[in-house]
């Protein structure tokens, strides 16, 4: 192996290792974030790394698919040479495109796009967003989600009684164990 391809493989460790340092998918979790791909590039000047391919993030129970994810990292000032990737610190942003997925234990979410921001503790899902939990199914534009304590607001395309892209949700009634469901007459 020659010399530039182990400082770049070095250089590749060191910028993946920063992935989980601040990075919070999962409502109160301490546990590492572990990402894969098909392929990933690296930008050590501008502190980010590109997941290709069916990338996935995963922490704890939770999950961020899509087809690219972007993760950005905070610029660590006067830290060694330009472009070192000793001058990239913690996460600052995981952008999801492509078929993104975001699920927890209680819900799986679609949506066009999504952008995880470490500091706020938030995801947002954009574009066609629809929100599984159970059979319950909830529909919007743009879903924020508060990852440390799961809380969220959706919103919609259109406002007003009788619009298309308006916020919608179906949600059914918990049956008791042993009930059995009422009979439409």
């Amino acid at each position: 192996m020659r010399m530039t391809s182990l400082i770049t493989a070095a250089a590749l460790l060191a910028i993946a290792a920063a992935v989980p340092a601040a990075a919070q998918l999962a409502p109160n979790s301490g546990a590492p974030l572990d990402v894969e791909a098909d392929e990933l590039e690296v930008q050590n000047a501008q502190c980010i790394s590109i997941w290709r391919g069916r990338a996935e993030a995963l922490q704890d129970t939770s999950r961020l698919r899509a087809d690219v994810l972007t993760a950005r990292f905070e610029a660590k000032p006067g830290s060694g040479s330009a472009g070192a990737s000793s001058n990239c610190g913690a996460i600052q942003t995981l952008e999801a495109t492509g078929n993104v997925y975001y699920v927890t234990p209680q819900q799986r979410v679609r949506a066009d796009r999504g952008l995880y921001e470490a500091t706020r503790e938030t995801i947002t899902l954009t574009g066609d967003v629809i929100a599984v939990q159970g059979q319950n199914v909830l529909r919007g534009t743009r879903m924020v989600v508060n990852t440390r304590t799961g809380e969220g607001q959706v919103q919609g395309a259109a406002t007003g009684r009788n619009k298309s892209g308006r916020v919608r949700g179906v949600f059914y009634p918990q049956q008791k164990q042993g009930q059995a469901a009422a009979q439409p007459r």
